[in-house]
């Protein structure tokens, strides 16, 4: 028979977490219980909460994400890179009986201090639904991962969600500003000038002005700013990593499509695997090797 296991996507808001029986999910349940809202909680009570009836000691459990941070469970230590896909599964971290954390990865040089965790399983799946050399992984710290079929070799992390959160929100850019609405138009203007010009550092007090003087209106200014930085983040990126080799996006729907076009505009053909598909790939594979 086919062995049972959890797979637990443990982040600092939110827990979401799949029963299989092999490659087949039978249930999934999620939460709010984020390992930075555990409201006097301990970790192994809403574990045991948000698996009640799933499991018996025979079951593994495997978790990913922030519940292996310094803000979580218990450390799991960051592999550095460059690191075979192959020993994330094998470095993984006990909690319990049967209970194990995903490591993150890090990358410490004098020209690049980064590290990642979750998206490390992301990769893992990604790799086997759409090999790339780089992966893109859009999101409020997008990653740019540069790998081939066997190891992990470099990665950076650029802030392009979460500034686009701060400037409208806590910045003079957002102030005054009333409900934002979609628009496409505003969005391919703002991916237009990011592309074109990407040291943003001096076009943001623009976008402020340019509704304040009547050319931008003032619905529109969120879909701008996404535009302008998405753009500037992938045209500067691209010079860095990207070269010739083929890219694949692992995020989902609404970023795919933004970062789709941002490529688009500069020439470069990419591939997509949603975020949620590449995620539960990847800890599939490793739960699949502790659970047999």
């Amino acid at each position: 028979m086919t062995a049972r296991y959890i797979a637990i996507d443990w982040g600092s808001t939110n827990l979401r977490a799949w029963l299989y029986q092999g490659d087949k999910c039978l249930e999934s349940r999620q939460s709010e219980a984020g390992v930075t809202r555990l409201n006097g909680k301990s970790p192994e009570a809403v574990l045991a909460e948000v698996t009640q009836n799933w499991r018996d000691n025979a079951t593994p459990v495997v978790m990913a994400g922030m519940v292996g941070s310094n803000v979580g469970w218990k450390v799991a230590p960051y592999l550095p890179v460059p690191a075979h896909f192959s020993a994330i599964g094998e470095q993984l971290t006990s909690v319990g009986d049967n209970v194990w954390i995903i490591p993150g990865l890090c990358v410490s040089r004098d020209d690049n201090h980064n590290v990642m965790r979750g998206e490390e399983t992301q990769l893992l799946g990604a790799r086997t639904l759409s090999p790339s050399s780089v992966y893109v992984m859009p999101g409020t710290h997008c990653k740019w991962v540069q790998a081939d079929a066997q190891q992990i070799h470099d990665f950076r992390t650029v802030m392009t969600g979460e500034l686009h959160h701060l400037l409208l929100q806590h910045s003079l850019v957002g102030t005054g500003l009333p409900e934002q609405q979609a628009s496409s138009d505003a969005f391919a203007a703002g991916l237009d000038r990011g592309i074109h010009s990407p040291a943003v550092l001096p076009q943001l007090f623009e976008v402020r002005a340019s509704h304040v003087l009547g050319h931008l209106p003032r619905e529109q200014v969120s879909e701008f700013l996404s535009g302008l930085l998405i753009g500037a983040e992938v045209a500067s990126m691209c010079e860095q990593f990207a070269g010739s080799q083929s890219i694949t996006l692992v995020a989902g729907a609404s970023l795919t499509s933004r970062y789709q076009q941002a490529f688009h505009a500069m020439g470069r053909d990419v591939s997509a695997v949603p975020g949620d598909t590449a995620f539960q790939a990847g800890i599939r594979s490793i739960a699949h090797a502790v659970a047999n």
